[in-house]
């Protein structure tokens, strides 16, 4: 069985076989198909089994936490005993995007991430701005360009810094980069006028997904002021079809590495809030960085509330992200942008060539493990997107 598919993990994806979409979940080097499965060992009374007959996990996910608790009790009772006749092999099925996007949201929640951009880009002045330690900070993305894993990316073009002339230029990206990052996958809905509390974080988180929020960084350094990112964001990001449930990281929760000053009151979160998740950059078959969301400031329970917090409700395919992934160490930076300190230093891959940022033809792959009940070792899907012109 493969590593970090077990009974602990069984991660969600909607597929594509001989002519059928439907959802399923991953078992070692397996996809089980759940509306098979429910005929052969039909679920507990209160799993309707509409949700499992869908062809993507959109009602699944807006069905709530009561179902999938029971799910995903159902699963591992019943596929204790290995794959069934429910069961394909992973290599005849094509994932599909697993859900319909409602809204995307990116924060930007890491200290180190923060710090370094601020340092590159501020070097004379305090690396975080004075809001950053009191909220998380954050920007509206575009749902419709959110694309699954091995979907291709088209180099953008859009205006860049004014040059002698004063007049702005216009062409393709030249610092074309990625954001190592978690994807939040909201299920259950909320009601319009009621905030979400930091406590109800699980009521209506799915799961999760590696996400890499492409950027064009020169693009966004000229449009970002006054009002944040837009089209240096806006054309690409890329999430992992395979979605672990929230419920399979409950092993994986640690303690924050420390808020000062203390979060407002409706930010104040229980212990443990963070996750530790490893995840790793490969750029062409070279890792260039390995980024532990452990380190992380903000949670993912602060990023909902805060979200929230003005009435604005949730909707099932809701996606939130947290932002690029740094550590304290520069081989734990989680964009290029950092890796090559504004471009300035370049960093080699294995086969010898340098890179700054991304050249048409590059391929970036995002991976992640995480220690599930038992130890288990949980293997998030990963996501991959290869750069073209």
């Amino acid at each position: 069985m493969s590593a970090g598919f077990g009974l602990a993990h069984l991660p969600y994806a909607a597929v594509s076989h001989a002519g059928r979409e439907f959802v399923a979940v991953r078992l070692g080097d397996d996809v089980i198909d759940l509306a098979a499965l429910a005929v052969i060992s039909p679920p507990p009374a209160g799993v309707d089994v509409s949700v499992l007959a869908a062809p993507d996990l959109g009602a699944l996910m807006a069905a709530g936490p009561d179902t999938w608790a029971g799910v995903r009790a159902w699963l591992q009772g019943s596929l204790l005993s290995g794959p069934t006749a429910a069961s394909i092999p992973l290599a005849d099925v094509e994932p599909r995007m697993p859900f319909a996007v409602a809204d995307f949201v990116d924060f930007y929640a890491s200290r180190e991430h923060a710090s370094n951009l601020g340092r590159i880009f501020r070097p004379d002045a305090e690396p975080l701005l004075p809001n950053w330690r009191h909220l998380p900070v954050g920007y509206h993305g575009r749902a419709g360009t959110v694309v699954p894993s091995g979907t291709p990316v088209a180099r953008p073009s859009g205006q860049q810094r004014p040059g002698p002339d004063g007049r702005p230029g216009f062409g393709p990206s030249r610092a074309l980069d990625i954001e190592a990052e978690l994807g939040f996958v909201v299920g259950a809905p909320s009601v319009p006028g009621r905030p979400v509390g930091t406590g109800d974080f699980d009521q209506h988180v799915f799961g999760v997904t590696l996400l890499n929020d492409w950027s064009a960084r020169d693009i966004q350094a000229w449009e970002y002021v006054p009002l944040g990112p837009f089209l240096g964001k806006s054309f690409a990001t890329s999430i992992s079809p395979w979605i672990t449930p929230l419920a399979a990281l409950q092993s994986a929760r640690v303690p924050l590495p420390g808020q000062d000053p203390e979060p407002l009151d409706y930010l104040m979160v229980e212990e443990p809030a963070g996750y530790a998740i490893d995840l790793e950059v490969d750029l062409n078959g070279t890792v260039v960085s390995r980024p532990p969301y452990a380190a992380m400031y903000w949670s993912p329970a602060q990023m909902l509330a805060h979200m929230t917090v003005n009435g604005a409700s949730l909707r099932t395919g809701d996606l939130y992200g947290s932002g690029t992934i740094s550590g304290a160490e520069p081989t734990r930076r989680g964009s290029l942008l950092e890796l090559s300190w504004g471009g300035a230093e370049s960093f080699t891959l294995d086969d010898g060539s340098t890179r700054t940022y991304l050249e048409d033809g590059d391929t970036v792959t995002l991976r992640a493990t995480a220690r599930g009940a038992d130890g288990e070792l949980l293997t998030l899907g990963e996501v991959t997107g290869t750069v073209i012109g």
